[in-house]
């Protein structure tokens, strides 16, 4: 019989999960894909500083401990190893280890190599072992694998870290040489939408997602601060004032996770789930499997034997928000008074849920003998609600039907990602109307919101040359990927080996090197590493004239409808936005550099217009804005983009300002309509050195570029 050692714990305490005031509908979604890693990982998106962090951590800390096989860097289950394991086969009777789930944080710099893991190439081309060394994914391996700030992560991560998620397996492929190994974890991706949207092919991969919002409620509030505080005052002596309601808690988890196979799906919600994916009409059928695992895992929660009504509204609105995007600008949200009516009326009287609203169908889940009452009496004795509302924790164990996470008043949470979650109509539809909104600073009259119309496709533009920024989809860079152009000989550590040009640098020495076998000698100076030709992402700069001459004419719909289908392409191509606005006597940053475009589109639609066109200004505080931005970011070239008629009508030299800003990469989007034409922007382009673009020749510059592709 294998030897069992048990691990010594830790000495890091960990804020306890069930002191986190109120969150209850990212305490369930975390809870049931504790219960059920199928569910598919939780995004949490929400403001800074509402302890997204600290409640993934306290949950790693609740999970069941798991054995592992020692010396296993891959965490093996000894009752089932993996085959394929790079440190296997392994042998029966190993030496077994228990030991506490891993919590592995994912940082946003990281390579792919460190999320991965490495091959020695030149062991392998020499050797011709697999020296691999183990990346995170290994690590998270029957863990909990936290990304922080996942929308800022690089696009081809993304994808490395779902795709290992939804096949349990990370692939590590250099030059033919593979290594693969299982890699099961529960995924919790946290963001703050305020620096930029995750892509809805990349929302898609994740299972359930919750918004979070910091209570604005004082009584809460206050009980937030006071926990805080007397855990940071005594960690220790905290924790283990909340030690039986986290007891109770890891036995709930344990015992949904033994009846979770249990768990029977009638064919009749199966067909509400259906119907409810079908009827939101959301892309694919990734929504219908994740709405289903989620159900049947808070079935399981709950200490039900079957799925009912219930659980699917439960997971219906923790699987399909994210799911409804139709347009990179639209606000995650779900219509709840429409899922109500679906529910309804896909509902039949065999479903348990309908049958006695009174009658608890679950005296034996784990809100019952664990935690009769629900209550939610913490150390201080605080009951945690206030104003009738579900407060400070709802219940100490979550597994209570009503009390916890999950029950009857979960909805009223402040997760909810509802009706209240979304962007008002105007905003998210881009329709608007032009309406006074307040008098000039300069008493010219008062000033105009023009409405925006539906976005459109507009020409490719890109910055010349090739530059080596952060990995987008503008202009022509050196990259870690893309087509291999050429090798070179490694500067630092090897980190994309050429093949053939290795071969053929080492291919004269052999024999002088004493080659007699099969094996080919190498040494450092044969190593030869690809040059790969990509493209990157820019920082597109919109200096947009907002003055009375551009609401006189009505053309600022048009204007505001080009520059938000500009917004769409850099949001497409992964560029950073920022917007200058100029009009009166100054000029202001309305949006600073930001990888939110959905920022850039809010200010955009709420630009109001009027008085003089100090065009001067405008230029200044644009070259300005780049200066900032080369010191903070000296890699990522701009793209500098004016959309203006021309005019200037306010004080300042136009020649001296547009000097600042020679060498820059620009385009200047001509506004001027009308019979006569000055053809000042035109000059404004020549003088910025920058491609000049007419507003009402939009159409014909995207034929001619679609004929060119």
């Amino acid at each position: 019989m294998a030897d069992r050692l048990r691990q010594p714990k830790g000495r890091l305490v960990t804020y306890p999960f069930s002191a986190v005031v109120g969150l209850d509908d990212l305490k369930l979604a975390l809870v049931l894909n504790a219960v059920s890693p199928r569910v598919g990982g939780v995004l949490v998106r929400g403001e800074k500083g509402t302890a997204k962090s600290t409640i993934v951590r306290a949950l790693a800390a609740q999970l069941p401990a798991v054995d592992v096989l020692a010396g296993c860097r891959f965490a093996c289950d000894p009752s089932l190893p993996d085959p394929q394991c790079p440190d296997g086969p392994h042998e029966p009777g190993e030496q077994i280890v228990s030991r506490a789930a891993a919590l592995v944080e994912l940082p946003v710099g990281a390579s792919e190599d460190r999320l991965v893991g490495s091959l020695d190439l030149e062991r392998a081309l020499t050797e011709g072992v697999k020296a691999f060394e183990p990346g995170l994914l290994a690590a998270a391996h029957r863990g909990v694998l936290y990304v922080d700030e996942v929308n800022l992560l690089h696009d081809h991560l993304v994808d490395l870290l779902l795709d290992a998620a939804a096949l349990g397996t990370c692939y590590v492929e250099r030059e033919a040489v593979s290594v693969r190994h299982a890699a099961r974890f529960l995924l919790v991706g946290t963001m703050n939408p305020e620096e930029g949207e995750l892509r809805p092919q990349l929302l898609d991969r994740f299972g359930l997602t919750v918004e979070v919002r910091a209570s604005r409620d004082p009584a809460e509030r206050a009980e937030v601060v006071r926990r805080r505080m007397a855990h940071d005052g005594d960690p220790e002596g905290f924790a283990a004032g909340w030690t039986a309601q986290e007891a109770a808690l890891a036995r709930g988890i344990a015992a949904a996770r033994e009846r979770l196979a249990a768990v029977e799906l009638p064919d009749a919600r199966l067909r509400q789930i259906a119907e409810v994916c079908a009827a939101f009409e959301v892309d694919g059928l990734r929504a219908d499997l994740v709405t289903a695992h989620a159900a049947v895992a808070h079935a399981a929660w709950r200490g039900s034997a079957v799925v009912t009504t219930e659980d699917v509204r439960v997971a219906a609105r923790l699987s399909l928000p994210h799911r409804r995007r139709r347009d990179p600008f639209d606000a995650p949200g779900l219509d709840e008074e429409l899922l109500e009516e679906l529910l309804s009326r896909t509902s039949d009287d065999e479903d348990p849920a309908h049958q006695d609203p009174d009658e608890d169908p679950d005296d034996d889940g784990p809100g019952g003998p664990d935690n009769p009452d629900g209550s939610d009496d913490g150390p201080s004795g605080s009951s945690g609600r206030s104003d009738g509302t579900q407060g400070a924790e709802g219940a100490d164990a979550p597994g209570a039907p009503d009390g916890a996470p999950g029950g009857a008043d979960s909805r009223r949470g402040s997760g909810e990602a509802g009706a209240d979650g979304g962007a008002s109509p105007d905003a998210s539809t881009g329709e608007g109307r032009g309406s006074p909104e307040r008098a000039s600073a300069g008493g010219e009259g008062p000033l105009q919101v023009a409405g925006v119309a539906a976005p459109y496709r507009v020409p490719w533009l890109k910055v010349p040359g090739l530059g080596h920024g952060a990995s987008g989809r503008r202009s022509r860079a050196r990259t870690p990927h893309g087509r291999t152009t050429g090798a070179r000989t490694p500067e630092g550590q090897l980190r994309s080996l050429h093949l053939t040009a290795t071969v053929a640098a080492a291919a004269p020495h052999q024999w002088r090197r004493g080659r007699t076998g099969p094996g080919l000698l190498l040494r450092d100076e044969d190593l030869r590493e690809a040059v790969k030709e990509g493209r990157e992402g820019n920082l597109v700069l919109f200096v947009v004239d907002a003055s009375g001459s551009m609401a006189a004419r009505k053309r600022m719909t048009t204007v505001k409808t080009a520059v938000l289908s500009l917004l769409l392409d850099a949001y497409q191509r992964r560029d950073k936005v920022g917007l200058v606005t100029f009009r009166g006597t100054t000029a202001e940053l309305a949006l600073p550099p930001t990888s939110s475009v959905e920022a850039g589109a809010a200010r955009l639609r709420a630009l109001p217009t009027g008085g003089r066109t100090p065009l001067a200004a405008g230029l200044a505080r644009a070259a300005e804005v780049l200066r900032v931005e080369r010191l903070r970011d000296p890699d990522r070239r701009p793209l500098l983009v004016v959309v203006t008629d021309g005019r200037a009508t306010a004080g300042g030299d136009v020649e001296r300002a547009a000097a600042l800003l020679t060498g820059t990469a620009g385009v200047v989007v001509d506004c001027e309509s009308g019979p006569v034409r000055l053809g000042l922007a035109g000059r404004l382009a020549a003088r910025l050195r920058a491609r000049l673009i007419p507003l009402d020749g939009m159409d014909d510059l995207i034929r001619d570029y679609r004929k060119a592709g």
